[in-house]
């Protein structure tokens, strides 16, 4: 089946509103100095699935001093990547392309490092992309992930309501389910960390800041019915957030230096 877009030009500019030029995830540059700690970057090749924007793989090669390629399903957005790493004159270390659905159209152990934030949530066989990622890593090579995942618990209404205002695909699992998938497949030295209350208060100042001062920004960029759509989504998202119900994570694992 063909990929559908989902990521219209006012969501994307609500969400650079919200997390930064170019980031379509929380955190910012500070999130992808959480997903590079303690790796040596410089030099190394890097493959970023959902590079959206390109503000992280550009972060990857500004401070961290990475060659990056940056994949995503959405065209539309590996567009705006390109032309922003040719404004940035970062057109030969970070390189966007268009890609499908499943296997990962890269020679084996081709990247150092594969990093990823906030995609692997709306991909539904994660087990067949974790393999991929361990397939293009060269031995040695790493994989950090911080992505949205779920309680243990069944999923509630709120949690269907907050889908439904977001609009977006999502095939959520546990942290714990990350780890079980990544040892099944042979990652060594796999850590899960859990940053759910980082981003519920996170969450709970930016749904604040969008009833009050950025407000009225947002109905002029947006017009009155989006605005008040996103005030109103990250209402929701704040309630499975608060409830313990939506979790932030961080999951790693390398593949050894022989199989």
């Amino acid at each position: 089946m063909d990929h559908q877009d989902e990521y219209y030009d006012n969501m994307i500019t609500m969400l650079e509103l919200i997390w930064g030029e170019g980031y379509m995830t929380p955190g910012g540059s500070d999130n992808v100095e959480k997903m590079f700690n303690g790796f040596e970057t410089a030099g190394k090749r890097v493959l970023d699935i959902g590079s959206g924007l390109g503000g992280p793989a550009f972060e990857m090669a500004n401070t961290f001093g990475a060659d990056v390629v940056g994949i995503d399903l959405e065209a539309p957005l590996i567009k705006r990547a390109t032309e922003a790493a040719i404004k940035m004159g970062l057109q030969d270390r970070c390189k966007f392309r268009t890609v499908k659905a499943g296997a990962l159209d890269f020679p084996d152990q081709s990247f150092d490092i594969v990093a990823t934030s906030g995609a692997i949530t709306q991909v539904s066989d994660k087990a067949n992309i974790f393999g991929e990622c361990y397939r293009v890593l060269k031995p040695g090579g790493y994989l950090t992930c911080y992505d949205w995942t779920k309680s243990e618990k069944p999923l509630s209404e709120d949690m269907f309501y907050w889908f439904k205002m977001e609009g977006l695909t999502f095939a959520l699992e546990t942290l714990e389910e990350y780890k079980v998938h990544l040892k099944k497949i042979g990652y060594i030295e796999v850590t899960i960390k859990d940053a759910s209350d980082w981003y519920r208060h996170q969450a709970r100042r930016e749904y604040e800041l969008m009833k009050g001062r950025l407000y009225p920004r947002m109905v002029e960029l947006l017009g009155q019915k989006d605005a008040d759509h996103f005030v109103e989504n990250w209402r929701a998202m704040l309630v499975v957030c608060e409830n313990g119900e939506m979790r932030q994570g961080y999951c790693r694992g390398r593949r050894p230096l022989k199989d």
